[in-house]
């Protein structure tokens, strides 16, 4: 499947990400099911990450409108700050952060990780409060460039648009192209875009294999209702109809991995990120992948989502292990006890 929408980006990435078998990770789980890994970590930029693909479509957008300010928001560890930071420094762009307080309060959340790269990148990081919400003060970041006699080019919070969605539809088409019929994708979903564009490009192309959300902020009703419409509208870009779009059925979203809340380590977290380094040398982060990968497990222990009938689970890396440095006390205690 090709569609002329897809062809309309900047390349910042290196596509095909790799993908394969977690072969001594399954064996550890003493499971007949194989799960596979997508590598969208190893995206090539700013040590990777699932918002280069979506970045392509945006910066690609950003320029053909004359922006000189790439402008974006969210948690202060946030990966797609430190993702469009990076894009931004790669093709000429200033770029402004507005970053909220986060989920921890101690000298590594807020000086390590993802923030440090953002300064090496050559951002401008504005530390925001929790008087206004992240999108109203996005617009105010917004308005002082433009005050500034700058150009601005607003993306939202994680740089989930319909648009940038088109980065995962091309995702879908990789997955399609390896041949091999895998019976759920797994993933974490935030901002949604991402699960959303897997789901258009798969039921564009006929395809109909489940796509399992595990939320890391949002309960499951509203989630499930953000994803299908930021669907919708990517399938409409691609030219879409009816019977090619994602249903309200197609989405699935499990919440009960969130924990204490948005970017907080649970335990079944950390259990998980220390097992999968020690059985494949792979790095989950603390926020996205490792709550859902720790979903993915509880899922093919009590057979749910369909998982416990299944041979081939693939599980999607969106990245963020720089965060692991930013929640060094938590995972350094969890190694130690």
């Amino acid at each position: 499947m090709v569609a002329e929408a897809l062809e309309v980006r900047t390349r910042l990435g290196y596509f095909p990400t790799p993908l394969h078998p977690l072969d001594r990770f399954s064996e550890a789980l003493g499971g007949p099911i194989r799960i596979w890994i997508k590598r969208d970590d190893q995206s090539g930029l700013a040590l990777g990450g699932n918002k280069v693909r979506k970045l392509e479509y945006l910066i690609g957008q950003a320029q053909r409108l004359g922006a000189t300010t790439l402008v974006t928001c969210g948690a202060m560890q946030s990966n797609h700050a430190r993702q469009t930071a990076a894009a931004a420094a790669r093709v000429g762009l200033k770029c402004v952060l507005v970053l909220g307080p986060g989920a921890l309060s101690d000298a590594d959340y807020r000086n390590s990780g993802n923030v440090l790269l953002d300064r090496m990148f050559g951002a401008e990081i504005k530390f925001v409060g929790s008087e206004l919400t992240l999108a109203e003060e996005l617009q105010l970041a917004v308005e002082s460039v433009r005050e500034r006699g700058e150009t601005p080019y607003a993306i939202p919070l994680g740089g989930s648009t319909a648009k940038a969605g088109l980065g995962y539809v091309q995702c879908a088409e990789e997955i399609m192209a390896t041949g091999i019929r895998f019976d759920a994708v797994a993933l974490g979903t935030g901002s949604g875009g991402t699960q959303a564009g897997l789901l258009s490009g798969f039921r564009f192309s006929g395809d109909t294999t489940p796509v399992v959300g595990f939320s890391v902020a949002f309960p499951e009703h509203p989630q499930r209702e953000a994803v299908h419409r930021l669907a919708l509208d990517t399938s409409a870009l691609l030219g879409a109809d009816q019977a090619n779009s994602p249903t309200m059925d197609d989405v699935t979203v499990d919440d009960r991995f969130i924990g204490p809340g948005y970017g907080l380590p649970t335990d079944d977290m950390l259990d998980v990120v220390h097992l999968l380094a020690r059985t494949e040398g792979i790095l989950l982060d603390p926020v996205y992948t490792g709550k859902a990968m720790a979903g993915l497990v509880a899922g093919i222990r009590k057979k749910e989502h369909g998982f416990g009938c299944v041979s081939d689970i693939l599980f999607l890396h969106t990245g963020g292990q720089p965060g692991l440095f930013g929640y060094r006390a938590s995972v350094a205690g969890r190694e130690e006890r």
